[in-house]
């Protein structure tokens, strides 16, 4: 993988002598530690005004070659690994927001989260509904008509009211500090036989709602477990590994912007050991809310988010490709990889595996705190 040289990228690395993360930027190939006192973390460095200019004005410690973290071989337990670039912010997701994805809503909802059920329920769904909602904006008077003859034609849902009505899905997807990073594994939950990655671009939010910049993510999602009830969000968003962010925060700058973002590609490939391959696309061009929309409607006075948060933005992808069985369409199975990409951002890898079997989560934000204090950091 290379990264856009044009780019200003920032993560975090943990690095073993420090016995914990630190902040860094990647020049001509080689990763530079950035950690100051000023930006011990990269909450800190992204309430700057202008964290563009501080990172390009500190010259840093050269720590290794960019391919050295981007490694997916086994790797030392001492070598320097990627982190999730997030650390104190909190972790939100916007759901529904692409038509694509929001007929699967409503399927998984019809199916009660039986996958034998979903092909014959997406056959009656498509006739019903067609193309009819991928030129809608979400919360027009023409979204209001389309809501009133999905009603009267019986196959309203939760998950349409959210994906075209005015007010958006904005849940928590996972706990402050909890992310893993590129070459992590990812977790599903034990319990789940219907699910699928979601690679989604993800904003970097200030606490004065002001974007940053933006990442890849990865949204693992439980179909089946969602699917029985939507009290169960939760339970199947939130586990051991199940959110991944990386490689790095793509800062906004002179040579990457929101619009940028509003018409970016995502490609996704995941590779089984059994060795399938399945290949998709999701295009941010076809998102029914603007980014800066959902932004809106996560912060403001209504809520506020002092350390600032990453929000994951959905995603088209949704895959109804049957893998073994016939009428079932996606699953995982343990040990699939996932990359998913984008020509701006990278590419995120991560291999599959039970969030049981992932290795704990142990290092919280107490951890942190102690370990910068330790390096008279705060």
């Amino acid at each position: 993988m290379e990264l856009d040289k044009n780019g200003t990228f920032v993560g975090r690395v943990w690095l073993s002598e420090e016995k914990g993360p630190i902040l860094v930027t990647v020049r001509a190939g080689v990763v530079f530690d950035i950690t100051t006192k000023e930006a011990p973390t990269m909450r800190d460095l992204l309430e700057m005004d202008d964290p563009v200019a501080f990172v390009r004005a500190r010259q840093g410690r050269a720590i290794c070659a960019l391919t050295e973290v981007l490694s997916v071989a086994p790797r030392a337990s001492e070598a320097p690994r990627l982190l999730a670039p997030c650390d104190l912010q909190a972790i939100k997701a916007c759901g529904v927001t692409f038509a694509r994805s929001m007929l699967e809503r409503v399927i998984e909802e019809r199916a009660a989260g039986n996958p034998d059920l979903a092909s014959k329920i997406r056959e009656r769904v498509t006739v019903l509904v067609g193309d009819s909602l991928r030129d809608l904006k979400a919360g027009s008077p023409e979204a209001a008509k389309v809501k009133e003859a999905l009603i009267e034609e019986g196959v309203w849902s939760q998950y349409l009211e959210v994906g075209i009505g005015p007010d958006a899905e904005v849940f928590t997807k996972g706990q402050v500090m909890s992310a893993v990073g590129y070459g992590d594994e990812v977790g599903l939950h034990p319990i789940s036989r219907w699910n699928n990655p979601e690679p989604e671009i993800v904003l970097t939010v200030d606490s004065k709602g002001r974007v940053k910049g933006a990442t890849l993510g990865n949204d693992v999602n439980l179909r089946d477990v969602e699917g029985r009830s939507a009290l169960l969000l939760g339970k199947a968003k939130d586990n051991n590994a199940s959110c991944a962010l990386g490689p790095f925060i793509r800062l906004f700058d002179e040579s990457y912007t929101i619009d940028d973002v509003r018409h970016a590609d995502l490609d996704l490939r995941i590779e089984g050991e059994d060795g399938y391959v399945l290949k998709g696309r999701s295009s941010m061009k076809e998102i029914s809310r603007d980014p800066l929309d959902l932004v809106s409607q996560t912060i403001g006075t209504h809520h506020q988010y002092p350390d600032g948060f990453m929000l994951f933005m959905g995603t088209l992808f949704a895959p109804v490709d049957d893998r073994d069985v016939p009428g079932q369409g996606f699953t995982h199975k343990l040990g699939d990889v996932v990359t998913i990409s984008n020509a701006q951002l990278g590419s995120l890898f991560n291999t599959v595996r039970l969030s049981t079997e992932c290795s704990p989560w142990t290092f919280g934000t107490s951890h942190l705190m102690r370990n910068l204090a330790a390096r008279q950091l705060i």
